[in-house]
């Protein structure tokens, strides 16, 4: 995918923690619904920084709109990762960037070897139901692995 103008790939620095956090809290806060505690927020590129993981982030006109990463399922099967920490700010929402870093993320974890992706979206985050459903992610009816969403009933899985 070609991405817009001005905008970039790339993976999380250390000097991204503090944007990212940030976008975290507001995305969240506009779907209803706030942050539990949640220590990898605050330190974003030391969680993704493990073995098997991974995240990144878009860059528009030099400023951070959101990112999205990998990891193991906490309390899932060695194949299966999770797609987590999938933000994108409104003003970047809409032109391919969520698609790009999906298709970023599933190829990296391809490369990783992972055999299926799971992912847990808030209920009311209907743009990326839409987006994971056109990208082969199948409805589940129940969640995978330890942690849950606060907020989300809505389960998804696909294989790689």
């Amino acid at each position: 995918m070609t991405l817009p103008p001005g905008t970039v790939l790339r993976p999380i620095l250390p000097r991204d923690d503090a944007a990212l956090a940030a976008i975290a809290r507001q995305v969240l806060a506009e779907f209803g619904s706030g942050l539990a505690s949640d220590p990898e927020v605050d330190a974003m590129q030391r969680a993704y920084s493990r073995p098997r993981s991974a995240y990144f982030v878009v860059e528009r006109d030099g400023r951070v709109g959101g990112g999205c990463g990998i990891a193991p399922l906490l309390g899932g099967d060695d194949g299966v990762c999770e797609l987590r920490k999938f933000y994108l700010l409104p003003g970047v929402r809409g032109i391919g960037l969520g698609q790009a870093l999906l298709d970023k993320c599933l190829l990296t974890a391809r490369g990783f070897g992972y055999g299926q992706c799971y992912v847990e979206a808030l209920d009311r985050m209907s743009q990326a139901h839409r987006l994971l459903e056109a990208n082969s992610f199948q409805l589940l009816q129940a969640p995978m692995g330890y942690g849950e969403l606060r907020g989300s009933h809505t389960w998804y899985l696909r294989s790689l």
